[in-house]
């Protein structure tokens, strides 16, 4: 299978560039293991790019994005640019590129690793086996919607204005993706909404159902409102596989489901795009944590998060499954040996550093690969 791949890899800020590194090592075992070779570009986003250049992400930057098979990204922002006006703040440069590369899917699993269940805030056996993947409009919706801004009323009033907007086609391409990944699941899509109060979301419901009778009936559909699916991922919820759902509600659903695993530095994700006709679509991987700036530059960052994007990246740019299956099998070794990052050290373990992870998940693919 020896053929390359290209790569953009932005490390971001924080503990970006640290766990980044990992995955090189990860990248660099699966050159010499499995004769897989990536051809890997390494670029600047949010702080640092705002650092060099002026602004969260350069032009330059933002077309060697377009031209990758896939990008894989860090972490970006910090402190030190917290006062920058709202237009250049380092989160910008990552909401350019899932707008311009139209990643309109972010997919958000939120998987419970056996040798966690005990760091789950919630009873063991409501979150042992927990296996979620949580299906995200990502470039739509309240966040892009227009008008919006700020705007003087006089008086000393200001009003704040937001636009909640969807189309039929943001819709409906979102959830084929959900219909798709739920046939290689356990084929049920739980869709959600605001339909009661929102006429986006009567839209929106209105338009699944309608694609779901067109080709999807195999899959087996049910529709809940926000704040009931936000009160059932605490009270049940493996009741769910596939959670469809907007970008504003996605956002915050998805958190939530990412602490139901015990920690956010165990979650991965990806953003895809529309496939062309070659079969090809642009996408983008990075962890669900933050730039994490309290403990930069200290070797303590848990680096799974990011090395498990690595594997979607893997899964779904490039259809090697068995790649990484054996990325993800290897992080569940390292799990059960014992081995923790301070955010999900418990007692009895072993705390070891973000290259001590490495260490210990190479020595987990070597065994694998024996």
């Amino acid at each position: 299978m020896a053929s390359n791949k290209n790569l953009l890899i932005l490390p971001g800020d924080g503990i970006g560039p640290e766990v980044m590194r990992e995955v090189r090592r990860v990248v660099d075992w699966m050159d010499k293991r499995r004769a897989v070779t990536f051809d890997i570009d390494e670029d600047l986003v949010g702080g640092s790019a705002i650092d060099k250049h002026g602004v969260p992400l350069a032009d330059e930057t933002m077309d060697k994005a377009m031209e990758a098979d896939a990008v894989l990204l860090g972490a970006v922002g910090g402190p030190q640019w917290d006062n920058l006006d709202f237009s250049i703040k380092p989160e910008r440069g990552l909401l350019r590129l899932r707008k311009e590369m139209e990643l309109f899917a972010n997919l958000r699993p939120a998987l419970c690793f056996d040798a966690l269940v005990q760091a789950s805030s919630l009873k063991p056996e409501l979150v042992s086996g927990l296996d979620i993947m949580i299906v995200r409009e990502l470039t739509g919706g309240v966040y892009f919607g227009e008008p919006r801004g700020i705007e003087d009323l006089g008086n000393g009033e200001r009003r704040g204005i937001n636009t909640q907007v969807y189309t039929t086609s943001e819709i409906r391409r979102v959830a084929e993706v959900a219909f798709d990944l739920a046939r290689k699941r356990d084929s049920r899509v739980c869709s959600v909404e605001k339909a009661n109060v929102m006429e986006s979301g009567l839209l929106w419901r209105e338009e699944v159902t309608k694609l779901h009778g067109e080709g999807f009936d195999d899959v087996e559909l049910s529709h809940m409102y926000a704040d009931n699916c936000s009160m059932q991922l605490v009270r049940t919820p493996k009741q769910f596989d596939v959670i469809l759902t907007d970008n504003l509600f996605g956002d915050m659903l998805s958190d939530t489901a990412a602490m139901l695993t015990g920690s956010l530095g165990m979650l991965p994700s990806a953003s895809l795009g529309a496939t062309d006709e070659t079969g090809r679509r642009k996408a983008m991987y990075e962890p669900v944590h933050g730039s994490a700036p309290d403990i930069a530059g200290e070797n303590k960052a848990n680096p799974l998060a990011t090395i498990l994007s690595f594997a979607m990246n893997l899964r779904y740019s490039f259809d090697m499954g068995d790649e990484a299956d054996l990325i993800e099998n290897g992080v569940n070794k390292v799990l059960a040996s014992g081995k923790r990052t301070g955010d999900i050290m418990a007692a009895g373990c072993d705390i070891v550093s973000t290259e001590g992870m490495g260490d210990a998940l190479l020595r987990a693919l070597d065994e694998q690969a024996a």
